[in-house]
């Protein structure tokens, strides 16, 4: 049996219309503060970084700020954090590479972006995409979710679902269907509870759809024991 298409144009004006006013909700002012919270941002929520960079970008918000500043120091200002000692010293080091190399201004390639420490795929694209306005799409855990589900990427692999959906997805809207995936990952299509019955894109989801089949099939009855 043939699959069927994945109506990607309508899934995409359907995010459109729930999330107009998406964004990248971590708090900066400057392409420096985005990197410095998005490395913070690792197996972190969103709002307890901007907790902790509220503070911190006050007396820290450029790469020079950092350059004298011993990693137990740097480990006081976001010890609230998961990973906190592995992320001061990236930052450290990614702090004097910027100083020394780049003359304090974070560079705006991939390239150049990933040879710093703490910086990955999903950072680079997140800084290129809203700090540059270069058409990107960060694979974070809920866009890798959320895309899979409603058939945009069909992979368990973080780099071929950025592969699938920068191919499915026009590149003007990379970075807008990058900030819509991702809320509605954390506003409806959670990990453990998706809101399926309430989504209006359950007739387009191959997961919702998936989901509902399953309800209606009914129980496989056991068979029954022999006596004796």
């Amino acid at each position: 049996m043939a699959q069927r298409k994945v109506p990607v144009a309508d899934i995409l004006d359907n995010l459109q219309q729930l999330y107009p006013d998406a964004h990248c909700e971590l708090n900066y002012t400057t392409p420096f503060e985005l990197l410095i919270a998005t490395i913070l941002s690792a197996q972190c929520t969103d709002k307890r970084v901007n907790e902790i960079t509220a503070p911190m970008f006050q007396q820290l918000n450029q790469p020079e700020h950092y350059l004298h500043l011993t990693q137990e120091e740097m480990e006081e200002h976001i010890k609230g954090l998961g990973l906190y000692k592995n992320k001061s010293k990236n930052i450290l080091e990614t702090c004097r590479i910027l100083y020394e190399k780049y003359n304090s201004e974070v560079p705006q390639t991939h390239a150049e972006l990933e040879a710093l420490p703490g910086v990955g795929r999903k950072t680079a694209n997140v800084v290129l995409s809203n700090a540059f306005g270069i058409p990107a799409i960060a694979v974070d855990t809920h866009v890798f979710r959320v895309g899979n589900r409603l058939g945009l990427a069909n992979s368990d692999n973080v780099d071929e679902v950025e592969r699938q959906l920068m191919k499915r997805i026009p590149k003007e809207k990379w970075t807008d269907a990058h900030h819509w995936l991702i809320w509605h990952g954390r506003r409806v299509c959670s990990s453990r509870n998706p809101q399926c019955g309430s989504c209006t894109l359950q007739s387009m989801c191959k997961f919702a759809q998936a989901e509902a089949k399953k309800a209606k099939k009914p129980a496989t009855k056991k068979p029954a024991k022999a006596k004796g």
